[in-house]
């Protein structure tokens, strides 16, 4: 059976969980996932690379979002950032080429 491509190599019920802990912070605007997962490249046990968007987000709440995501205890590394503090150009451009929405809050 084809894996589905908007589930980056994921179960659902991976994508479901992590979407539900976004959503419990209002603070987040939209969850981009890109690397491996986003091109489609993935192998199995690829981390999970998500950048997150959101004005007020600040590195106190992605500590709290990654000890709640930790506590989900999936198979997968998550390599969670707040866009808004990466300075390096070349993530940037990566992120904004072949970043994919993972989560976009209904208050956006």
């Amino acid at each position: 059976m084809p894996v589905d491509p908007l589930l980056f190599g994921l179960k659902e019920s991976t994508i479901n969980q992590i979407k539900e802990v976004f959503s419990s912070y209002p603070g987040i605007e939209k969850a981009v996932i890109y690397g491996s997962r986003a091109k489609g490249n993935y192998r199995n046990g690829s981390d999970i690379d998500i950048t997150l968007l959101g004005e007020s987000l600040t590195y106190e709440q992605l500590n709290r979002i990654e000890t709640q995501l930790d506590d989900l205890m999936l198979v997968y590394s998550i390599d969670l950032s707040l866009f808004k503090y990466i300075d390096a150009p070349d993530l940037i451009e990566h992120i904004n080429r072949v970043g994919q929405v993972l989560y976009l809050s209904s208050m956006a």
